[in-house]
């Protein structure tokens, strides 16, 4: 059991019992619900209670309202004034009376509802076993149903209970001063701790500094060197497009090299041709007013009519090509393309849709039909639209690629050359 005299606990044991009822059954019990007054006390508890219930600052605080000479007094001195002046009704000891009711307000209610001096017995003990006797010591001194012996005894037990707060106090004093020394000790020893984990701190602050110095170090070289892989990254990718572009070139300066010795062996043989024309031309001329068998066989080979010779300037112009063999459409093509013309082709209907022809037609300064080798209805279209559009026609039945050279040959030449071969215009 721990008792506290205000809110200091200053005691702990087991106190004896009050007396049961058999023992003060005869004793006389007061009646009526009056409270007594502070005053109205015996001289023996007003010291207690004063001891018990009211801290010292609490009482110099109240005296220092009717003498303001007291705060120099002794605390036994200022207790001594407290208990003498609550001796008579005065000011002083109204305050100190109001003071404690307001003070112990909950605890005098608590008691209220003891309505026999057992009742009331029960609840100081119980306070007692609970270890907080300065309200209940206050509402039981000034109950109605307090006797003067249950006052008596009530007076006594707190006697007890300081006498052993006194030693327990003495107790506390001894432990306290140990744990002064303890707690300075560990002062101590904190402070060197505090000092080490300061000094072990700093060091590490010191290292953390650096070991931050670097890394921003680390990531600026490593940012450095993001920067030279993208600019090597870039100097690859421009060398592949480069050798890529230089392979390409020299593709096609290879091609071009190709195509250079083609066109200096087409040159040699068309040189050889023009010979071998002019020859022919000479050895024709000779004999005109002399056919032979060979110049009748060409004359019905090529079916040549002399009515309306056709002579056209090819060079820039639209050769389009009706029909002819599809395995000879790129020697046709050299053909024209030699003459400085350029070349379209249509089968004349046999893979190619008929419906094109149309437009082919249109687009053409010259048409060559092969009529050997295009379709009925291509060729009745062909003849249609020259006719009606007036656009130079050419038809050939013979789809050779020396026929088409001789026909080509021969619209190229000028008009002043004599005795020239050329197809009719027909429509």
């Amino acid at each position: 059991m721990r008792v506290y005299l205000g809110d200091q606990p200053v005691f702990s044991g087991l106190l004896k019992p009050f007396p049961a009822a058999e023992d003060v059954q005869n004793v006389p019990q007061p009646t009526g619900s009056r409270r007594s007054k502070l005053w109205e006390l015996p001289h023996h508890a007003l010291c207690p209670l004063i001891g018990v219930c009211l801290p010292l600052n609490v009482i110099r605080r109240l005296y220092n309202k009717y003498d303001e000479n007291i705060n120099d007094a002794h605390d036994y001195d200022l207790h001594s004034r407290v208990v003498g002046e609550s001796k008579r009704r005065s000011k002083l000891s109204e305050t100190i009376h109001d003071e404690l009711d307001t003070r112990y307000a909950a605890v005098i209610l608590t008691f209220k509802v003891a309505k026999s001096l057992d009742a009331l017995a029960d609840l100081w003990m119980s306070a007692v076993n609970l270890g907080d006797i300065a309200g209940a010591f206050w509402a039981t001194l000034t109950h109605p149903r307090c006797t003067q012996s249950f006052l008596d005894q009530v007076c006594q037990d707190v006697h007890m209970i300081q006498h052993q707060a006194g030693a327990q106090v003495r107790t506390d004093v001894t432990k306290f001063n140990a744990m002064l020394h303890e707690n300075a000790v560990i002062t101590r020893e904190l402070g060197k701790v505090q000092e080490r984990s300061t000094k072990l701190l700093m060091e590490k602050n010191a290292e953390i500094k650096q070991l931050t110095h670097q890394i921003h170090q680390a990531q600026a070289e490593r940012l450095q060197k993001d920067m030279q892989i993208d600019s090597l990254r870039k100097d690859l990718t421009d060398m592949k497009l480069a050798i890529e572009s230089l392979t390409d070139a020299m593709q096609s300066q290879k091609k071009i090299t190709q195509l250079s010795n083609r066109l200096l062996l087409l040159e040699d043989k068309n040189t050889d041709l023009k010979q071998a024309l002019l020859s022919s031309q000479q050895r024709w001329s000779a004999h005109e007013s002399k056919p032979n068998i060979e110049s009748k066989m060409a004359h019905e080979k090529t079916r040549e009519l002399v009515t309306k010779p056709i002579v056209f300037q090819m060079k820039e112009k639209s050769i389009l090509c009706v029909g002819g063999r599809t395995k000879s459409v790129a020697n046709y093509r050299q053909l024209v393309e030699r003459e400085g013309a350029k070349f379209a082709h249509h089968d004349g209907g046999i893979e190619e849709n008929a419906n094109l022809l149309t437009a082919s037609l249109a687009a053409a300064d010259l048409v060559i039909c092969q009529t050997g080798c295009i379709s009925h209805n291509a060729y009745w279209r062909v003849k249609d639209f020259c006719k009606r559009t007036g656009k130079q026609c050419v038809f050939v039945e013979n789809p050779s690629v020396s026929s088409f050279d001789r026909i080509i040959k021969l619209m190229s030449q000028p008009e002043s050359t004599p005795n020239q071969y050329v197809l009719s215009q027909e429509g």
